[in-house]
């Protein structure tokens, strides 16, 4: 690796909608610098970011790339990010590793919805933001339109560092706005239309070249450029830039302008929680090592692919570096330069490098290395789930592997395995999302799966109290078995403490109580003058456990039920532990189906951003799936949230449906709230659908 100086390095991620250019722009980037010699195209299946299969098969990004050469003195890497919503976690962790997004717009397709979302995540990452207009070779261009609506939706701050000279055919270059050229002819915009305001927004941050300029006296080029990147770090600034990665046309001008308004590593003031105290992140190679994995790939030759950004400190190959989050610490072997699907050994990474470590499975994506932990990575909540299981028998072991390696390459997919349903549930961010990983267990790891929608946990209690007894007598030859219990039951509600409950006022002969939190069961013993003996509690116990887990009506876990073991009978000879389960599993089921059972639905709280002229329309499909609207409240723009309650078996497949409403351009997120009795009418069909699965097993 080179040796740059900090000031020279230009960590800069290509973020934005799917087919605005970006992964044309990085190749271009590549082969324009002479780095590499080829004639990428994305279309042509070669493009050098998108090397993988699967990429090169669906034509766009799936993961994010790296890349770095040299341009006007300056060490830049760049890492060409995917650009659907889906896959917006290979966007979040590509954030905590450079200083610069470089947010590309499709000149004729204007902003879409992952545009506003890219733009939203660089500014909650704390990065420096630039927007590259791109594709300025298509026809039908209204570049003062675009321009327009760039700065409605993201602010005044958002100035033209150039502009277009003609558009379509006629794109032949772009103008200054910083240093207004003579000939301008053709510019879309006139540049010094925009000069004096893009003066303002650099010089804003300094008030004593302020207090000059409006004096009269105007700023310095030295000046300029000291203050554009400070202007840009506090987002005063956001420059645009424009070009054509098709044709070239304002190729040389982007990387000079990203060369000149890409964040040095040490520009951006980055703070680490130290119990109550902060503590500021300095790019100083003889500081402290800090330095954390923000990307894991499977590679299917190295292996595990570990990339790490130093942002503090020096760490060298064959090293033993400490970790926060790993007791042992870890021993780093080689340290490799990633260029795409190629790697070249390093020795030494200092503030700015990005490396990648092989073969390290201690190290995961957030885990820091250094004595001083990182915060961590916040990747959104996996909203779409699938039920899944081997195609061919005897691939369990096979499957659950391959799962191990999507789940480390990618943040946004979880893994459930549910105790109640008995499935294998995987969750991502769309269906689109749990398409490629299908497609990748297919191709990278020869596993097929079969897929069903998860099952929704619904519980099982009970609504008014209710009594009764069992006697399990069976006789068939030598000894038999006996036993009678004698329950009462009663409500239980959540949130209820045991002890207040158990008292001598509601059960006068108590003896002891039980509480499993887990399904918030409790059951008491009340039994006196040894009816049951004491050493056949436990089954009593066992049984009432058995039935909670299997339920009664529908074949639910059983919550919120108190029980009271007040009675029951016993044979010298006959009695045993397995008489005395099936009784009381019995007769908890009998009383169970007299105390007014009921269904209980699992509750979430739902956060929905939509543009505002979609309110109605989502409201009105809230209201018909059964939701409560609890407010709404403005995302920036012309976005709002609107937060409710809703059953989750009622959106299961929400993201069509929103989708489908707004265009793909609202986005939601879920967390559980509580669990409600269901209406009676969908209690029926809840019952109705489990007997027919039941049947059919």
């Amino acid at each position: 690796m080179v040796n740059q100086t900090i000031q020279d390095i230009r960590n800069i991620a290509l973020v934005g909608h799917g087919s605005a250019g970006k992964t044309t722009l990085a190749d271009k980037f590549l082969t324009f610098t002479g780095t590499l010699s080829a004639n990428p195209s994305v279309d042509d299946g070669t493009s050098i970011c998108d090397f993988d299969e699967e990429e090169k098969h669906h034509k766009h990004t799936i993961e994010a790339t790296l890349t770095h050469f040299m341009h006007g003195g300056k060490k830049f890497r760049v890492i060409d990010t995917p650009g659907y919503p889906d896959l917006i976690g290979q966007v979040i962790g590509t954030l905590r590793g450079v200083d610069t997004a470089c947010i590309v717009i499709d000149a004729s397709g204007g902003i879409k919805v992952n545009t506003r979302r890219v733009f939203q995540e660089a500014g909650a990452a704390g990065v420096g933001r630039v927007i590259v207009i791109n594709k300025l070779d298509a026809d039908n261009i209204d570049f003062p339109g675009l321009l327009a609506s760039i700065r409605d939706l993201f602010g005044v701050a958002c100035v033209p560092l150039n502009v277009p000279l003609g558009s379509g055919e006629s794109f032949k270059g772009v103008a200054s706005t910083l240093a207004v050229p003579e000939d301008t002819s053709g510019a879309l915009v006139d540049p010094k239309d925009i000069h004096e305001g893009l003066i303002e927004s650099i010089i804003e941050v300094d008030e004593e070249v302020m207090e000059r300029y409006l004096e009269g006296t105007e700023p310095t080029k030295e000046e300029l450029s000291r203050l554009m990147s400070q202007a840009i770090v506090t987002g005063s600034l956001i420059p645009i830039l424009c070009v054509s990665s098709k044709t070239e046309v304002g190729l040389q001008e982007l990387l000079d302008g990203l060369a000149m308004c890409g964040l040095a590593p040490d520009a951006i003031a980055r703070d680490i929680d130290q119990g109550e105290e902060k503590i500021e992140i300095k790019a100083d190679p003889s500081g402290p090592l800090v330095a954390q994995v923000f990307r894991t790939r499977i590679d299917p030759f190295v292996q595990k692919l570990s990339f790490i950004r130093v942002f503090s400190g020096t760490f060298s190959k064959d090293s033993q570096v400490a970790s926060p989050e790993i007791r042992k610490g870890v021993k780093v072997g080689p340290l490799l330069e990633v260029q795409a699907n190629e790697t070249l050994p390093v020795d030494t990474a200092g503030p700015g490098d990005i490396v990648a470590i092989a073969k390290l499975e201690e190290l995961h994506t957030g885990t820091t290395l250094g004595e001083l932990a990182m915060p961590a990575i916040r990747f959104p909540t996996a909203m779409v789930g699938l039920a899944v299981t081997p195609k061919s028998r005897g691939d369990e072991t096979k499957l659950s592997a391959a799962l191990h390696k999507i789940t480390e390459e990618d943040s946004t997919i979880r893994l459930d395995h549910d105790p109640e349903t008995k499935e294998l549930v995987l969750n991502g961010m769309s269906e689109l999302h749990l398409a490629l990983i299908q497609e990748r267990l297919k191709r990278r790891d020869k596993v097929e799966v079969d897929t069903k929608e998860p099952k929704i946990p619904y519980r099982e209690t009970i609504q008014i109290d209710a009594e009764g007894s069992y006697r399990h007598k069976k006789q068939s030859g030598g000894s038999g078995q006996f036993g009678e219990v004698h329950i009462r039951m009663l409500p239980f509600p959540h949130g209820t403490i045991p002890e207040d409950f158990a008292t001598k006022d509601r059960f006068a002969s108590m003896k002891s109580f039980h509480y499993h939190e887990g399904s918030n069961f409790l059951w008491v013993d009340s039994v006196v003058g040894g009816s049951i003996p004491g050493n056949f509690m436990p089954a009593v116990e066992k049984g009432f456990l058995e039935r909670i887990n299997r339920g009664v009506i529908a074949g639910y876990k059983v919550q919120d039920v108190c029980v009271e073991v007040h009675y029951g009978k016993e044979h010298p000879v006959d009695s045993s532990e397995q008489a005395f389960k099936t009784a009381s599993s019995m007769v908890f089921r009998e009383v169970f189906e007299k105390a007014k059972p009921a269904l209980l639905e699992p509750i979430v709280t739902i956060h929905i951003t939509i543009p505002g002229d979609n309110l109605g329309d989502v409201n009105s499909d809230l209201s018909g799936r059964r939701g409560r609207v609890h407010g709404m409240e403005s995302a920036g723009g012309d976005l709002q949230t609107v937060t409710a309650e809703v059953p989750l078996g009622e959106v299961s497949t929400y993201a069509r449906a929103l989708s489908s409403m707004t265009g793909g351009q609202g986005s939601y997120s879920l967390e559980f709230s509580h669990y409600e009795v269901v209406p009676g009418n969908v209690q029926q069909e809840i019952v109705a659908k489990s007997k027919v699965a039941d049947d059919e097993s």
